[in-house]
């Protein structure tokens, strides 16, 4: 039986994935902490998760460790010796980093170093599938001239019809400590497979999510956002006139990308991983669906300041995904991603 070994896997995408692979004959090994209740306290904590992956995947094991701990991780690795490697774990808040710099940098920066080096050593042949951010760019889209419409922002240059592109500069941009720790990190990926010609990638995700996402205040937007209209909470919203523009894509359809490059890997690639155009929405656009959903009116303040490094207005294109992996394309429009997550929280709030 193939093993496939999963960073973060009590985490949104790392479940996901540890679920889909699992469901295709794979034995999965995941490893997680549980640092996402360290980083944002007991609303973050993923152990919920774990306790469903190791009592619905009979061939799932879990490992607890940090990959801080190389020795721990280049043990495993040399044990294991997968057939392939999602790395899903990280510090994943641009706002948190700032609080927590070495741990942000040693999670996101040197953990991805530990788990590549361990890769070479153990395994150089397996598809390395690293979960990058769309962070790497920094705050340079917000260079792009943008319209501003009614309840949107939206780029004004047709250059970007399509959105952001894999070719867009990550350079002379504020990136915040996470976009700067994630972009160390994209870079050694890219490295690896370059210089030792391993079959790597970086997937610069927009905004991920899905049911299973325990979204908080600093990390998962409309997860949080949905959490926040199910429980009659007030949001808050941090600048731009709530008109700032993010694509989602559903953690399956993340999985489903992963699995195609698993099977026809190529070496230090790098795809923008998002939603694309036709499931962006802005934060006022998804206050409107929600509420739709739910009947709940959403109860929302105004914070004129927006979060350093944030983005106006971001969306991937999604063109070189599409031409190299042409049998892959978004299954779950954006309204169906709403769905399920206002039925997760319903399921999982003590209401």
């Amino acid at each position: 039986m193939k093993k496939m070994l999963i960073t973060g896997s009590s985490g949104l995408v790392g479940s996901e994935v540890a679920a889909f692979f699992h469901r295709f004959g794979f034995a999965v090994h995941g490893i997680d902490s549980n640092q996402r209740a360290v980083f944002f306290g007991p609303t973050g904590d993923t152990r919920w998760n774990q306790r469903r992956l190791v009592e619905t995947l009979p061939n799932f094991r879990h490992h607890e460790l940090d990959i801080r701990d190389r020795q721990g991780l280049l043990d495993l690795v040399r044990e294991l010796k997968p057939s392939g490697i999602v790395h899903a774990a990280a510090q994943p808040s641009h706002d948190r980093a700032a609080a927590i710099p070495f741990d942000d940098f040693d999670t996101n920066a040197v953990g991805t170093l530990n788990l590549l080096e361990a890769a070479h050593q153990a395994c150089p042949e397996a598809p390395f599938i690293f979960m990058s951010t769309n962070k790497v760019y920094g705050d340079l889209p917000n260079s792009i001239p943008l319209v501003e419409m009614e309840t949107r922002w939206d780029y004004a240059d047709p250059a970007f019809f399509n959105g952001i592109p894999e070719t867009f500069s990550i350079d002379q941009s504020k990136h915040s400590l996470f976009g700067a720790s994630k972009a160390a990190a994209d870079i050694l990926v890219q490295e690896y497979g370059r210089y030792f010609n391993m079959p790597t990638c970086c997937l610069r995700g927009g905004c991920l999510t899905g049911p299973n996402h325990s979204g908080v205040e600093l990390h998962g937007f409309l997860s949080y956002l949905v959490k926040c209209n199910v429980e009659g909470r007030e949001y808050t919203i941090f600048g731009y006139k709530g008109k700032q523009v993010r694509d989602n894509i559903h953690a399956e359809d993340v999985a489903r990308f992963i699995f195609a490059f698993y099977h026809a890997p190529r070496s230090g690639e790098v795809y923008n991983l998002g939603g694309g155009k036709a499931n962006s929405c802005s934060i006022l656009e998804a206050f409107s669906l929600v509420q739709d959903l739910t009947g709940n009116r959403q109860l929302y303040r105004y914070n004129d300041e927006n979060r350093i490094g944030d983005h106006i207005c971001y969306y991937s294109d999604l063109t070189k995904m599409k031409a190299h992996y042409p049998q892959w394309s978004i299954s779950r429009p954006l309204r169906e991603i709403l769905t399920e997550i206002v039925e997760s929280w319903k399921e999982r709030l003590p209401l």
